[in-house]
């Protein structure tokens, strides 16, 4: 019988292969390694095969798709249900094949060269921010065992320092002198490494169309514009805006039963990165709403009746059910059109009360 299905837990050297014919009996079961994972694929026939979404699975995705075959990614999560048996490679594999055939089984879009070099730097960029915000609470913390207390902000530190070390009536020791020169000097580089990849990420965002058409949201700018283009592509998995939203976790988690519908607050599902980006970006725009919007607008009728946190996740879903609109239709954002304001008031006014 033809193999028509395969399940593959991937790992670093050894691999699990579990293959089934159309009947759903098993053909093959095998491990294969790293270095036997392309010969064997080019000389199988073309078939359907299925893998979690994890480390190295969108190399392997764009490798077997060179060979012929259908290959799909699907969240660890979903194919959990489907370990009939304790964890181990043979049962995660086997519930990888099972759970791929899954007609309703939700599946996550493959990433291209590019999609991935790009948040490599997205990711790397996140990282450094952590890292200086923790090299700036360790100086205002040391700083203020000594009685020298620093307003919050990092540009308040890299001001306040330069006269700390200068000021010869603050009783600090040499050591401690140069101790702080040294922290101080590791917070202005990975604040000049940040800057260097906030650079590489607006190059990209200016040579790929789709980025810069949602840049013309409010509240999204070239970082959040090139986040989400390279993480979803053209959103054609989604089957609408509402899909989209709820992926980026900005929906209400729902705990029903017995027909009693139950919403709690936003379930935060996805990708935070993405979810942190847009509710950044919602932030801003409602601080420059409270003084510039017209009072009957959408976001000030808002604002009047829940707080800002409320208002800010609420104005993120919105963006993210227009962006999916942007990617998938292709078309522009025009802030004042008509349609597009009542459509969101229709789709966000069931929502907007549960937070």
């Amino acid at each position: 019988m033809k193999i028509t299905t395969i399940g593959i837990d991937l790992a670093k050297e050894v691999f699990q292969i579990h293959g089934v014919d159309m009947y759903g009996k098993a053909l093959l079961r095998k491990q294969l390694r790293r270095s036997e994972m392309s010969k064997f694929f080019a000389n199988l026939e073309p078939c359907l095969i299925g893998m979690e979404a994890c480390g190295s699975s969108h190399h392997w995705a764009r490798k077997l798709c060179e060979f012929g075959h259908t290959v799909k990614l699907m969240s660890p999560q979903f194919v959990k249900p489907y370990v009939k048996t304790n964890k181990h490679d043979m049962a995660d594999a086997e519930a990888i094949c099972e759970a791929v055939s899954r007609p309703n089984m939700r599946f996550v879009s493959i990433k291209n060269i590019e999609q991935q070099a790009i948040l490599s730097v997205h990711r790397a960029r996140q990282g450094f921010v952590k890292a200086r915000t923790a090299q700036a609470n360790q100086i205002r913390g040391l700083l203020s065992e000594f009685g020298i207390v620093i307003p919050q902000g990092i540009r308040s530190i890299i001001n306040r320092v330069p006269d700390i070390l200068e000021d010869a009536g603050n009783d600090l020791p040499g050591s401690m002198r140069h101790l702080l020169k040294q922290l101080n000097d590791h917070l202005k580089q990975l604040s000049r490494q940040i800057e260097e990849l906030e650079l590489q990420i607006k190059l990209w965002h200016k040579e790929n169309e789709a980025s810069q058409r949602l840049e013309a949201i409010p509240g999204i700018g070239p970082i959040t514009a090139s986040a989400i283009v390279a993480t979803v592509g053209n959103a054609t998995e989604f089957k609408n805006g509402k899909q989209l939203s709820a992926w980026f976790g900005l929906v209400p988690k729902q705990c029903s039963s017995g027909g009693k519908q139950i919403l709690l607050g936003i379930s935060k599902r996805g990708d935070t990165y993405l979810r942190t980006l847009l509710i950044h970006g919602a932030r801003a725009v409602i601080r420059f709403a409270e003084n510039k919007e017209e009072p009957e607008s959408w976001l000030r009728k808002l604002m009047a009746r829940r707080n800002k946190n409320i208002a800010a996740v609420a104005l993120a879903n919105k963006n993210a059910r227009i962006i999916w609109a942007l990617l998938t239709q292709g078309t522009t954002f025009h802030h004042n059109r008509a349609t597009t304001a009542v459509a969101a008031e229709h789709d966000y006014g069931c929502c907007i009360e549960i937070y």
